[in-house]
């Protein structure tokens, strides 16, 4: 079984403590954030950043849902981790300082990927499908704290 990554990122027009707040408010903002893919999004513990405990169902494909329950950490200033108490799955949020009022927000998620031909076609195709997800959110995020 080999690892998959996908990694994706985005320059954003608003400083790096408003993006990564934004990013953190799992009560407020965060829902609204999310594309069509994903359903059923559930705060069960906490909702700002460390501590919060978040339910969702990403729909990646057609036939591929994953159903997610997310423990949120911050080991580090700027750094947001996800990880699925269901898979191997770890998403990391990491915003950094881009200059004068801009931020460069990085979201890179790994799991575990399956053995054989089956992992074969899923480490090249699937970081790509969940790349343009994230398309979406990084979208959307910086339309939120671009107004």
């Amino acid at each position: 079984m080999a690892q998959v990554e996908s990694t994706t990122e985005r320059i954003v027009a608003a400083d790096a403590e408003t993006v990564f707040d934004t990013l953190a408010d799992y009560t407020g903002t965060r829902e609204k954030l999310l594309p069509e893919h994903f359903s059923e999004y559930e705060v069960r513990e906490g909702g700002d950043g460390e501590g919060t405990l978040v339910h969702w169902k990403l729909q990646a494909t057609s036939k591929r849902i994953r159903d997610c329950l997310l423990e949120v950490t911050e080991p580090s200033d700027g750094e947001l981790v996800e990880k699925d108490r269901n898979s191997s799955m770890v998403t990391t949020w990491r915003v950094t300082p881009a200059g004068e009022g801009r931020s460069r927000v990085v979201v890179t998620t790994t799991w575990t990927g399956a053995g054989g031909i089956g992992g074969f076609f899923e480490k090249t195709f699937a970081p790509k499908g969940l790349g343009r997800i994230h398309d979406a959110v990084l979208a959307r995020l910086a339309a939120e704290v671009e107004k």
